[in-house]
C-alpha cells in the first residue's frame, strides 16, 4: 500500500502523516433514549469463562437479544463536523449525498462512543471532495488542512483510492460510494462509483453495512437485514458468505473479531464459507501477513480474546493464521490448536482469579495493556515454547519467535519480549523449589565461584534478583505464566476450570510475588552497580579490559544482591580479599 501527500496552495500549512490517528473519545452525546449497558474496559471485570468441552460455536450458537437505538443522537463534536461538509457542500452547490458508514453507525446505535468516522460520497472522489472542504476553509480565513491519500493495492484486496483528512482533531475517511463486479476468473474487480445500495451489498458484514445519511439525519438499512441482525445479535453477510470471502478472505477474520466483541453469533452459511478450503487457501495466500496480524492483534487487545482465538480454532484456521515454519523440532501436532488455545482459555480464568497484580508492572495504563496482550500471546504460545526451527543461517531459532515475527508480523520487540517470558518462566522455577528450601544447595553451587561465596540466606534473593533484572517489568507476567505450565497439563483448560486446581495455581503464583516484594527486588533491573568497569581494573591493579571485567561486574551484582545495603567502600574490600585467598588457594593447590 503507497500512500502519497497532497499539498494544500499555501506553504506553511497542516501535513496529515502518513498512519491514521484517532483522538480521544469524545464526551458522551446527549440522549433520552434507553442506552446499552456499557461493557465494562476493565480486562478483570468480565467474567471467568466455564470450560464446557465443546466448541466456542457451540458454546455461543444461542441467539440474543440486543438493545438498539432507535435513532443516532450526535455530539456537539460530530454536529460540528457533519455541519462543516454540508456547508461546503451547499457552498459549492455539489449536490453530494455525504454518508458515514460503518462502524461509527454500529457503534453509535449500540450506544457506543466512536470516532472512528469513514464518509462515503455518491458523486465524487474521497480527493475531490476534501480539496473542496479545504477551499471552503479557505475561503472562511481558516487554515487548510493537508489531505493524506491511500493509494489502492488490489493484490492486497485494497480496492478503492482513500483521502484522510483532519477535521476538529479527528481524522476522518473519505471514499466514493462504488460497486465491484468481477470477472469470471479474475479476483480483482472493476470498481466503480455506485449507489449507496450497492455499496451496503458489498461491505463484509450486515452490521456494517448501515449508513448515517448527514443530509437527512437518518440510518439507511438498504440490506434490509442490518438493523434486524444487530438487534439478534447476529453475524453474517450481505451477499453470500463464500463469495464475500473469497472477494476479500480478510473478512472472515473481521467477522470473528466482531463476533467476539460483542458476544454475536456467526451465522450457519458463514460459518460454513469461512471453513471452506479454498477460502482458507486464498487467506493464506493472498493476503498480507501484515493485515493478518493486524487483525489478530486488534482480537487480543479487545474484550475477548479467548472467544475470538475459539472461533479461530473451531473454523479450522489455526494453522492458517499462525503459520509455521518448516523443519521444526519436534514437528508439530494437528492437537497443538487445541493445547494453545486450551492455555489462553486457562491463562483467561487465572488472571480473573489472580487480579490486577499480574499487569503492575506496566508504569500507566497503555504500557499495562501491553502487558496483558503480550501474557495472553505468552500463554497462547506455551505449548509451542520448546520448538525450534534452523533458519537460512542453520541457526536455531524459538518457533514463538517465527509466528509472532513472520506469521503475524509484530514488532520485533513483541517476539522477543514473549522468547523472553518463556525463559523467565522456566527460571522462575528453581525460585518456586527455594519457597520450600528444596534444591537450595544445588541453586548456591551454582551461583558461587572461585572468588564469591553466597550466604545461604541470601541465595533465594540472587536468584529472584538475577532472574528479574532480565525479564525487567514484566515478571510478574513470567511468574503467571510459570502458574500455568508447572505442573504441565494435558488441558489447561479443563484442568483450571476445577476451583481447586485453579486457587492451587493462585496461591503457588502469590506466594512468590510476596516472597520477592518482601526481598524488596520490584524494580531491581534499574540498580546501579557500586562500581564501573574503570574502577574494578583500578581494584584489580589491571590495565586492560576484557572478558575478566565482565566476569567481575557480574560477580558484584551478585555480591550487591546478597549485601542490599553494602557500601563502595565494603565491595572494594571483598573484591581483594577475595583476589588475594583465590591466589593463596592457587598457591596452596599447586604445593
Amino acid at each position: 500500500m503507497s500512500i502519497r501527500l497532497l499539498l494544500p496552495p499555501r506553504g506553511s500549512l497542516l501535513l496529515s502523516p502518513l498512519r491514521r490517528r484517532r483522538t480521544p473519545t469524545p464526551p458522551p452525546f446527549r440522549t433520552t433514549y434507553t442506552a446499552v449497558p456499557p461493557r465494562t474496559s476493565s480486562f478483570f471485570d468480565l467474567p471467568n469463562r466455564a470450560f464446557t468441552g465443546v466448541s466456542a460455536m457451540a458454546a455461543g450458537a444461542q441467539q440474543r437479544a440486543v438493545e438498539v437505538r432507535e435513532s443516532v443522537e450526535l455530539t456537539e463534536k460530530e454536529e460540528k463536523i457533519f455541519g462543516r461538509l454540508l456547508d461546503a457542500v451547499r457552498h459549492f452547490s455539489l449536490g453530494t449525498q455525504v454518508r458515514v458508514a460503518g462502524g461509527w453507525v454500529r457503534d453509535k446505535l449500540l450506544g457506543k462512543d466512536s470516532t472512528d468516522i469513514d464518509i462515503a460520497l455518491d458523486n465524487m472522489t474521497g480527493q475531490n471532495f476534501c480539496e473542496r472542504v479545504n477551499e471552503y476553509s479557505e475561503f472562511l480565513g481558516e487554515e487548510q488542512k493537508g489531505i493524506g491519500v491511500i493509494q489502492c493495492n488490489p493484490d492486497q484486496s485494497k480496492h478503492l483510492e482513500t483521502a484522510t483528512m483532519l477535521i476538529d482533531d479527528i481524522w476522518i475517511d473519505f471514499v466514493n460510494l462504488r460497486s465491484e463486479k468481477y470477472a469470471e476468473n479474475s479476483r480483482i474487480p472493476t470498481v466503480e462509483i455506485g449507489t449507496a445500495k450497492e455499496d451496503a451489498f458489498r461491505r463484509d458484514l450486515t452490521i456494517n453495512s448501515l449508513f448515517y445519511n448527514i443530509n437527512t439525519k437518518s440510518v439507511e438499512d438498504l440490506t434490509e437485514r442490518g438493523l434486524e441482525d444487530l438487534k439478534k445479535g447476529l453475524i453474517a453477510t450481505p451477499l453470500p458468505a463464500k463469495s464475500t470471502f473469497l472477494d476479500d478472505p480478510l473478512r472472515v477474520l473481521r467477522a470473528i473479531r466482531f463476533a467476539a466483541r460483542f458476544s454475536f453469533t456467526l451465522t450457519e452459511d458463514l460459518k460454513e464459507a469461512a471453513s471452506d478450503e479454498n477460502v482458507k487457501s486464498e487467506l493464506g495466500s493472498k493476503i498480507s501477513r501484515e493485515r493478518i496480524g493486524h487483525e489478530v492483534d486488534l482480537m487480543m487487545s479487545d474484550k475477548h480474546p479467548v472467544d475470538a482465538m475459539c472461533y479461530i480454532r473451531d473454523l479450522g484456521l489455526f494453522y492458517v493464521v499462525f503459520a509455521f515454519p518448516e523443519k521444526l523440532d519436534p514437528p508439530v501436532l494437528d492437537k497443538h490448536d487445541w493445547l494453545c488455545v486450551s492455555h489462553i482459555e486457562a491463562a483467561w480464568n487465572l488472571a480473573h482469579s489472580i487480579g490486577n497484580s499480574v499487569f503492575s508492572g506496566g508504569s500507566d495504563p497503555k504500557s499495562q495493556d501491553d502487558q496483558k496482550r503480550l501474557s495472553l500471546y505468552s500463554a497462547l504460545f506455551i505449548p509451542v515454547r520448546n520448538m525450534v526451527y534452523m533458519d537460512k543461517k542453520s541457526k536455531k531459532v524459538p518457533v514463538v519467535n517465527y509466528i509472532i515475527r513472520d506469521s503475524l508480523k509484530l514488532k520485533a520487540s513483541d517476539a522477543d519480549t514473549i522468547v523472553n517470558i518463556h525463559v523467565a518462566s522456566e527460571k522462575f522455577a528453581e525460585l518456586v523449589l527455594l519457597e520450600s528450601n528444596e534444591n537450595l544447595e544445588t541453586v548456591k553451587e551454582k551461583l558461587d565461584d572461585e572468588y564469591l561465596e553466597i550466604p545461604t540466606d541470601s541465595v533465594k534473593r540472587v536468584l529472584a534478583g538475577l532472574i528479574l533484572r532480565e525479564i525487567k517489568g514484566f515478571w510478574r507476567v513470567a511468574l503467571f505464566i510459570l502458574a500455568l505450565i508447572n505442573p504441565e497439563v494435558g488441558n489447561a483448560s479443563g484442568s483450571l476450570s476445577k476451583q481447586s486446581e485453579l486457587n492451587q495455581r493462585k496461591e503457588k503464583y502469590l506466594s512468590v510475588e510476596r516472597s520477592i516484594t518482601d526481598l524488596d527486588l520490584d524494580g531491581v533491573w534499574n540498580l546501579k552497580p557500586l562500581l564501573d568497569g574503570k574502577a574494578i581494573m583500578g581494584v584489580l591493579e589491571v590495565k586492560s579490559g576484557g572478558p575478566l571485567i565482565g566476569k567481575w561486574q557480574q560477580r558484584l551484582v551478585k555480591w550487591q544482591l546478597a549485601h542490599p545495603k553494602g557500601t563502595m567502600e565494603e565491595c572494594k574490600e571483598w573484591m581483594k580479599q577475595s583476589q588475594q585467598q583465590s591466589k593463596r588457594q592457587k598457591v596452596e593447590c599447586s604445593t
